[in-house]
Parts: structure tokens; C-alpha cells; sequence
């Protein structure tokens, strides 16, 4: 269970008996060098970052989203996520997916969206939470691809690979 201690986002999280206390950090300045992250410091449940990197994706030619303004979900053993607001992401580049709702046990019911460019689609790379759990509101529609997915995803112009195997393909 989640919920907001004030207007300052700060956030209260109750898991059985202990509770943690985690403010939406403000973004760490492009030039403040990041020290490496191993997945296995990320909290559970898990906690949202803004990030002011520019996170850009794309697909057949086409930049499909980019941004200054995603927020990082970071989670126990969990490849970080990348979410964009939607006014970044060119949103008639996504289509309601077939099949297409996951569920989260700390952020909801999620939608999948195919990406389609022209001839190439791209089936079932991105998602979105229109209505997040209130813990999870920052993330109200905003959307995250599957880097495999995609012809290039970048963080501050490097590269991201996606991790081996079919958990974030």
C-alpha cells in the first residue's frame, strides 16, 4: 500500500509492518556523474525517479518518442523502465494492441500497444498504465517500450541493450 504525505510527493510505503518513506527525487543534474546501479539495490515495492536524461527510441526511420522529462521505475532484480510522457511520444504511431492488458501487483492493470511506422509493426512494444494504483499516479498514461522491440533506444545517447531472455524482451 501506498500513499502521498504532501503536495511535495513524498511518499509513504506500508508493506506488512514496516514503512518506508520515499520522496520523487528531484532529477540528479546531467553533469553530477552516476555511480553504477546494480539491480539488486532497487527496492520492492518499487519506487518511481524522475530523470532528466534524454530518452529517445525509435523505429523504421522515425523517432517515435523522446523526452527530458521520463520517469524511472526501479524495482528488486527488475532492468530499470523508462517511462515518457505522453505528449513526447508520437502517439499516433501506437495502436491498441489485440491482446493487450497485463497486471502488475503495484501499478494496476497495464495496456500493450503495437508500434506501427508506415509498413513495420511492431506488435505489443510498449505499455501504458491509464489508470495506475495511487502509489503509482505519476505514471498515468505515460508509455515504455521493450528496447528489443524497437530499432534503437537511447539514454543520454548511449545505446540500451535489453536484457537476455524473455523478461523485458
Amino acid at each position: 500500500m501506498a500513499r502521498t504525505l504532501a503536495s511535495g510527493r513524498a511518499w509513504a510505503w506500508c508493506y506488512e509492518d514496516e514503512v518506508y518513506l520515499d520522496p520523487l527525487e528531484k532529477p540528479v543534474s546531467r553533469s553530477t556523474p552516476r555511480p553504477p546501479e546494480s539491480v539488486w539495490d532497487y527496492p520492492r515495492p518499487p519506487v518511481l525517479r524522475e530523470d532528466d536524461r534524454d530518452v529517445r527510441v525509435e523505429c523504421a526511420g522515425q523517432v517515435v518518442a523522446e523526452t527530458r522529462r521520463a520517469v524511472r521505475v526501479l524495482e528488486t532484480s527488475h532492468p530499470p523502465v523508462f517511462y515518457v510522457p505522453p505528449q513526447d511520444v508520437r502517439t499516433e504511431l501506437l495502436f491498441p494492441a489485440v491482446a493487450g492488458r497485463i497486471w502488475c501487483e503495484w501499478k494496476g492493470s497495464a495496456r500493450y500497444w503495437d508500434v506501427i511506422v508506415g509498413n513495420d509493426v511492431c506488435a505489443r512494444a510498449a505499455w501504458s498504465y491509464p489508470r495506475p494504483e495511487p502509489g503509482y499516479a505519476p505514471l498515468a498514461d505515460f508509455v515504455a517500450f521493450y528496447p528489443s522491440r524497437m530499432d534503437r533506444c537511447t539514454v543520454d545517447g548511449e545505446m540500451v541493450t535489453a536484457q537476455k531472455g524473455d523478461f523485458y524482451l
